[in-house]
């Protein structure tokens, strides 16, 4: 395993409905954090399409396992050596679900999805079955999704699959700036784990952002923060229990 490994959270805000215009965003975000050096590269909830569930009664809105319309950021994957996770409603033989995709450099695409749904999620989509835990350079990184990570056995679930990063692609509005942190620092230091999470910014659900996104150690201590509530590149290296 690698020692050392530069993760970025993208603090990012979606045009709404605009899955091209989105893209390409998260293309110049993704090269942004890839200049300083990122190998995985973490995106908030909904990043391609927007949170808007609205949207979601229209068919366009929904990608498939391997949509080709995620190929330019898959082939930024394969060429970089990076691991990049979008946020995106996927349907599959599993059914609908608010997911993360793992686009990586030498694997099939990941559907990583939301396990526990929130508001009105549970009329458009279904719930996952606990985190999925993937390999990034021989790192163990289990995905978590927005309201997963307000339950400790989420996290929990993700060490006991030996999880060494807990990544979290999350909505958190004005007035939660506390509770995003608290969690996230809970979720790291209770588990022994690499803590990230990657906030929508801007006027998500019409309510300003709470920013935050960032990067915690396995001890509970925040290492890099969004110094702001708009969009922002979080950059941080982390190291390998051996190094720690």
């Amino acid at each position: 395993m690698r020692t050392e490994l530069t993760v970025a959270a993208v603090q990012f805000i979606p045009a709404p409905g605009d899955i091209a215009g989105n893209l390409q965003k998260t293309l110049v975000g993704s090269q942004a954090a890839l200049d300083q050096g990122a190998r995985l590269i973490v995106f908030p909830e909904l990043s391609l399409t927007g949170y808007d569930l609205g949207l979601l009664k229209d068919s366009e809105y929904w990608f498939v396992p391997d949509d080709v319309r995620l190929d330019p950021v898959r082939i930024l994957a394969r060429k970089t050596g990076a691991t990049i996770v979008v946020g995106a409603p996927v349907i599959s033989d599993r059914g609908k679900s608010i997911a993360s995709v793992v686009l990586s450099p030498c694997a099939p695409d990941v559907i990583a999805p939301k396990t526990h749904l929130h508001g009105e999620e549970p009329a458009v989509a279904e719930p996952g079955q606990g985190p999925t835990v993937i390999d990034c350079g021989g790192w163990r990184v289990a995905l978590a999704v927005c309201y997963d990570t307000a339950f400790a056995e989420h996290a929990a679930s993700a060490r006991s699959q030996g999880a060494d990063v807990y990544a979290a692609s999350v909505l958190y509005t004005e007035g939660e700036e506390g509770v995003l942190s608290e969690r996230l620092a809970d979720r790291a230091g209770f588990n022994g784990m690499w803590s990230i999470a990657a906030n929508l910014g801007g006027f998500p659900l019409g309510s300003r952002s709470a920013g935050g996104s960032g990067v915690w150690s396995p001890s509970g201590q925040p290492i890099a923060a969004a110094t702001g509530r708009d969009a922002e590149l979080v950059i941080a290296t982390i190291t390998s229990p051996a190094d720690r």
